[in-house]
């Protein structure tokens, strides 16, 4: 199974200090710790970002000279059309999840239209990212998938605003279309647009970040009547493949379900899907439209996409879910205030995690250093830019979904597969060609079966008519896809890093503007604590007129983010008494945590840069609380590996309690995950009284005590 991840070339980084509960919220701090660097952010862009459900790029400017779409073709007209986006996923929840995170569907480990959560979606997710560096951000309508969507505390500023649920519209089959005589705001889409307006009006004063998500042209087809009024049957034709599958193409690759469907309804079908589209173009005119009158037009960010393609009909096949071009390739267009070349198209190879980095890139705030796609700016600035050499998509499906039956995969792999065992394609985009490799994985993720191979020549073959992966002509073309394949995404990144200059952004919390946030900026933080006159301004992070814990906290949730690819390395090894004034502010923090993401996140890379080093000696470290009631956790570290064991006693010498800590390795036991922890009771568990206590440790022939203070 290729498992794309992202490769670290620093011996310490972002990602190895995060821990899982870190990454589900990289610096979601609230934004009143910040409220200068809001004001700051006033400079800066909004951004109006819009998604569309199920839209293939089937638009005016797009080429679709039969569409009715002007409103959408404004925005490409002040801006830039991206002709070749593709997603990364071709279903609902995997896309989003993942162009929302900037991360590939095998980090998020989101596969399925399963409903997940957002404490367990690694990473921050692009309003979440705005709303830390200072702006409110709104969602109306869908943007993430699945029930957790709804109830996303960490990204927005406030409630997701939502239709009440319908069960026409959740029940509806494949093939529902429906004209309907009522007004626009009557369906869902025009109540979010008229709610998307309301809250533009709100905030029209403060940047913001205004995510709109509009449901049609999902199904069901439902649109008012003067959208259908605009097309007939006759403006469409049926794709030349509407009733072939590819010709030696893997059957699971495919879902022959238009087999029973008749042209007329094929076309019948297209015609509705058509009328959504351009009833979704009416609602997006009234954003634009709401935008001009509020004169934001010129400081606004416009984003319009889609989460994946769809088909109408191409390989019989109706929907999403396929690894072919229309199942993956979506509208994307991006519009930035000035940019010098608008009403472009670019042939420019990108994918759906581009959007966040570009996003960020172009509103001067810091791209999080775990990102798995890059800043598409240049090729808005430089359309016609050699840039990505690949785009990477993936699929799964169940063994119970796919085309061939199960007699025909036992033959193939000798094995017999169970419907929970899946199939999964991984599939690469190129200029020319598309490349897919197919495999066999168990319910438990173990691959056991190579299934086949896919590829297709779009110059000769621009509709996947055939695939010639098999012939010996191609044996060797075949070899070097596989294998720039299996490098996957980080290669082709690598190649766009090394030949495009981009602008290098200050961070805020990048205090010595060496390019990276470090232990260095953490230590310059820590060191300004009290002082009355400041060296460096910017250790006063959150601007309050005073440096504490929370300037230094926030540095922490921001640590190992870089604005400059060829920053200097993380050290690895951190200087004793540099660890000892980290250790101290972490007890600070403990001691003053409010239970806030600020506190949880920031304490938390302080654990695991304490948690990392290796110390130069043995020692036992102050308990903290101390003072405390009614328990207490006490630190020590290890130069090397020791049989280690603490006991307590009372002032006359009595043995209260000692805890038996085992075999432990050299490092450091500081956190509240790997200091001993003793829940002030004696070895009767009984608790103790108040008073002063000693503790000793020992590891190995080393022994040292302490004093602690217990006050109930």
């Amino acid at each position: 199974m290729y498992e794309w991840k992202f490769t670290e070339t620093r011996p310490f980084s972002r990602r190895d200090f995060l821990s899982t509960s870190m990454k589900a919220g990289a610096a979601a701090f609230t934004t009143a710790l910040l409220p200068k660097l809001q004001t700051e952010a006033q400079e800066q862009y909004n951004v109006l970002f819009i998604m569309v459900d199920d839209l293939r790029p089937m638009l005016g400017c797009y080429g679709y000279s039969e569409m009715q779409t002007p409103n959408i073709d404004r925005i490409a007209q002040q801006g830039t059309v991206f002709n070749r986006a593709y997603c990364q996923f071709p279903l609902c929840n995997p896309s989003r999840g993942s162009l929302l995170t900037g991360l590939r569907p095998n980090t998020t480990e989101i596969k399925d239209n399963t409903s997940t959560n957002k404490d367990t979606l690694p990473g921050t997710t692009i309003p979440q990212q705005f709303k830390d560096n200072g702006y409110y951000t709104c969602s109306v309508g869908k943007i993430a998938h699945g029930w957790y969507a709804w109830t996303d505390k960490v990204s927005w500023s406030k409630r997701i605003w939502k239709i009440p649920f319908e069960e026409e519209y959740y029940n509806a089959k494949p093939t529902e279309w429906k004209i309907l005589d009522v007004a626009d705001e009557e369906l869902r889409d025009g109540m979010a647009a008229r709610k998307a307006i309301e809250e533009m009006s709100t905030i029209k004063d403060i940047p913001f970040f205004l995510a709109v998500g509009f449901d049609r042209p999902h199904v069901p087809f439902h649109a008012p009547r003067k959208y259908y009024d605009l097309y007939s049957t006759k403006d469409f034709s049926l794709p030349p493949n509407h009733r072939s599958l590819p010709k030696n193409a893997p059957g699971y690759s495919l879902s022959a379900d238009l087999q029973k469907f008749s042209e007329e309804l094929i076309l019948q079908l297209t015609h509705a899907y058509a009328a959504c589209i351009s009833y979704v173009d009416a609602q997006v005119g009234l954003l634009l439209d709401h935008l001009e009158k509020l004169e934001l037009t010129e400081k606004t960010i416009l984003v319009f996409m889609s989460d994946h393609g769809f088909h109408l009909g191409e390989h019989a096949k109706w929907e999403k879910g396929t690894l072919f071009e229309v199942g993956l390739r979506t509208p994307l267009i991006v519009s930035v205030p000035g940019q010098t070349q608008v009403g472009v198209r670019t042939n420019a190879l990108v994918e759906l995690v581009d959007v966040f980095p570009t996003l960020c890139d172009a509103c001067n705030i810091s791209i999080p250093f775990e990102l798995e796609g890059h800043s598409m700016l240049p090729v808005i600035k430089q359309p016609d830019l050699q840039w990505k050499s690949a785009a990477f998509s993936q699929l799964r499906r169940r063994l119970g979904q796919v085309y061939y039956r199960k007699e025909s995969l036992k033959k193939m792999t000798g094995i017999e597969l169970t419907e929970k065992d899946t199939v999964d394609g991984y599939s690469m985009r190129t200029n020319r060609y598309r490349y897919t490799e197919w495999g066999a994985y168990t319910e438990h993720g173990e691959k056991f079966a190579d299934l086949s191979v896919e590829l297709y020549d779009y110059l000769t073959d621009p509709d996947e008519t055939v695939n010639i992966a098999n012939l010996p002509e191609n044996a060797e073309l075949v070899s070097q896809l596989s294998k720039k394949l299996q490098l996957g995404w980080q290669e082709v990144l690598s190649e766009i890093d090394g030949s495009i200059s981009v602008s290098h952004k200050k961070l805020p919390w990048d205090i010595n503007e060496d390019g990276i946030v470090d232990t260095e900026d953490l230590l310059l933080v820590s060191k300004s604590f009290g002082l009355e006159k400041l060296e460096n301004p910017k250790v006063d992070v959150n601007r309050d007129g005073s440096v504490n814990i929370i300037d230094l906290l926030i540095v922490a949730a921001h640590f190992g983010e870089t604005s400059n690819s060829s920053a200097p390395q993380i050290r690895a090894n951190i200087p004793q008494h540099q660890l000892d004034i980290l250790a101290k502010r972490l007890s600070e923090a403990y001691l003053a945590d409010d239970g806030s993401s600020i506190f949880r996140e920031g304490i938390s890379v302080l654990e695991s840069i304490l948690d990392s080093s290796l110390p130069g000696k043995t020692t036992l470290l102050r308990n903290y609380p101390n003072p405390f009631n009614p328990e207490t956790w006490i630190p020590y570290q290890l130069a090397k590996p020791a049989n280690v064991s603490i006991s307590i006693y009372s002032m006359n010498g009595t043995l209260v309690r000692t805890l038996k800590l085992g075999n432990l390795s050299a490092g450091v036991y500081r956190s509240k995950s790997r200091a001993a922890y003793w829940d002030g009771k004696n070895k009767l568990g009984e608790s103790v009284a108040s008073g002063i206590y000693f503790y000793t440790l020992t590891a190995g022939e080393f022994k040292s005590t302490r004093k602690m203070l217990i006050r109930k």
